[in-house]
C-alpha cells in the first residue's frame, strides 16, 4: 500500500496503518463507488480495528492451551425436564394463527 503523507484526507500511516489512498486504489481495482469521505471513514474504521488486533496480539497467551475444535469449550447442558412454568395459552395469545394447540405458519413451498 501506498505511503503519502502530504494529503491531508489521509489517516496517519503507522506500522499497520492504512489510508484513504489506500482504500480508495483498493476500490478501484474492485470496481466500487467509493468517495473520499466514504474512504477516509473506512480508513478511519480499519485503523480501529488493526489497533484492536495490536492489542490482542499483546496478550500473554503462554499458558493457554489451543482449542482443536470449538466445542471443546461449551457450557454443560441442562437437564431435559418439562417445565411447568411455560404457559401455553398466554404465549399462543399473541400468535397469529392458532389451531388446535399448534402455531400455524404460511405454506412455503407450493
Amino acid at each position: 500500500m501506498t505511503t503519502d503523507s502530504t494529503s491531508n484526507s489521509q489517516t496517519p500511516n503507522r506500522d499497520n496503518q492504512i489510508c484513504t489512498t489506500d482504500i480508495l486504489e483498493v476500490a478501484k481495482l474492485s470496481r466500487l463507488a467509493v468517495d473520499e469521505e466514504a474512504a477516509q471513514t473506512f480508513a478511519e474504521d480499519i485503523a480501529k480495528i488493526l489497533d484492536m488486533m495490536q492489542t490482542l496480539s499483546s496478550v500473554d497467551t503462554d499458558n493457554v492451551a489451543p482449542l482443536s475444535n470449538v466445542h471443546e469449550a461449551a457450557q454443560e447442558l441442562r437437564a431435559d425436564i418439562p417445565n411447568a412454568d411455560i404457559d401455553r395459552e398466554l404465549n399462543q395469545s399473541v400468535a397469529p394463527a392458532v389451531e388446535q394447540g399448534l402455531y400455524l405458519v404460511p405454506q412455503v413451498i407450493e
